[in-house]
């Protein structure tokens, strides 16, 4: 099996920065697409950022500027670096990576159990 374990949500103030991390491990041989979800109370779980495994991201338009996601193929992990946070980004941040597991011939999305961030003052 494979696990996502994510880290370094919490509380921050209006235009605060938080950096989040998500390791991956298990029967890994590969981990192709690595991305950020979120959601918010009472609405549906959207596209944050995702990163190729060349290096390669994609933004939600509305985020872009202010989010910057990155990885460590060495280490398996990506990372989301938010700054000028805002009381709107507040939301369960949740990790997906598309991997190929060692004996097995197709990629599987995996995700992560989320991790909480919540911008108040």
């Amino acid at each position: 099996q494979v696990q996502l374990v994510e880290s370094g949500g919490g509380l921050v103030q209006p235009g605060g920065s938080l950096r989040l991390s998500c390791a991956a491990s298990g029967s890994i041989f590969s981990i192709n697409v690595m991305g950020w979800y979120r959601q918010a109370p009472g609405k549906q779980r959207e596209l944050v950022a995702t990163i190729t495994r060349g290096g390669n991201p994609n933004y939600a338009d509305s985020l872009k500027g202010r989010f910057t996601i990155s990885r460590d193929n060495s280490q398996n992990t990506t990372y989301l670096r938010m700054n000028s946070l805002k009381p709107e980004d507040t939301a369960v941040y949740y990790c997906n990576a598309e991997v190929k597991r060692i004996g097995v011939r197709t990629a599987e999305h995996f995700w992560g159990q989320g991790t909480q961030v919540t911008v108040s003052s």
